[in-house]
């Protein structure tokens, strides 16, 4: 029994060895990008209760809210402002820079 020339066997097999790692690989860019988005948010979030609880002159409670999402922190008061700029690692290897947010409130504690 003769093959034909073309045959096709193990194609599909071949293909789909190929295809897959870079299916995988999309997935996790796109994955650890949604965290990445996700942690962010998280910490806006914190730094705007932070910079509010700084205000307030609770700065125990304002370190913790930022410690809690696993974040540092630096405190600016100015003008009768509190700013806190909280930043941290994005959790994911990703080619990112750390993550920041900026958050101001008014500054009763004085």
């Amino acid at each position: 029994m003769t093959r034909p020339l073309h045959d096709d066997r193990g194609a599909v097999t071949a293909e789909f060895a190929v295809a897959l790692p870079a299916v995988i690989l999309v997935l996790a860019l796109g994955l650890g990008a949604l965290t990445a988005g996700a942690t962010a948010v998280r910490l806006q979030h914190a730094a705007a209760e932070s910079a509010r609880l700084f205000g307030r002159s609770d700065d125990g409670r304002a370190r913790e809210v930022v410690a809690d999402v696993g974040a540092t922190i630096s405190v600016e008061r100015r003008d009768r402002l509190v700013c806190v700029e909280a930043s941290a690692p994005v959790p994911v290897p990703l080619p990112f820079g750390p993550l920041t947010a900026r958050s101001c409130a008014l500054d009763g504690g004085e």
